[in-house]
């Protein structure tokens, strides 16, 4: 969504407001492509205050995660507020200003990148996932698997022979 942000550059108007909503499929964070399950809701308003746009903007929506526990895909709903300064001046040398070209602002881009940015780190379907078997994969929020838990590392290896050497001994005799 692109807005024509001229009127308020020129003091024509105090501010420019926005309620629509964005329809995307799905857009990629880096390292996953996330799918938007619902068309997410966008509002806000974009004014100036010293020289520099300020962008306030509520937006809601519903995204399709995956959980790092057992990489089950998940709903995940958010509803945020975030604000950002804007400049038509190139030669700003705040790193954290968005530079304007044209007049013209495109909120997609913004409001992505600030999804993104809000997401959680550690993305899970429920707070007790108890995630994969590290050896045979079987999900262990459906299933118990029968693998054996021998995770030794393979240094102490021989370290382990000795303590079962050791307890057959004292057990045989």
């Amino acid at each position: 969504m692109i807005i024509n942000v001229s009127d308020v550059l020129k003091k024509r108007v105090e501010r420019e407001e926005f309620n629509f909503i964005l329809k995307l499929s799905e857009f990629s964070d880096g390292g996953e492509i996330v799918q938007v399950i619902e068309p997410m809701k966008v509002t806000g308003s974009v004014r100036l205050l010293d020289e520099q746009l300020v962008l306030k903007a509520h937006v809601v929506g519903v995204l399709k995660l995956t959980c790092s526990r057992c990489l089950e895909k998940f709903n995940y709903q958010f509803d945020m507020d975030f604000q950002e300064r804007l400049s038509d001046k190139y030669d700003n040398e705040d790193d954290d200003i968005i530079f304007i070209d044209n007049n013209k602002l495109n909120l997609t881009d913004i409001i992505i990148n600030n999804i993104i940015i809000s997401l959680p780190i550690k993305r899970l379907c429920r707070e007790d996932c108890k995630g994969l078997c590290q050896i045979c994969g079987t999900n262990l929020n459906f299933s118990d698997c029968t693998c054996k838990e021998e995770d030794v590392d393979p240094r102490l290896s021989k370290l382990k022979d000795f303590f079962l050497l050791i307890k057959e001994v004292f057990i045989n005799g």
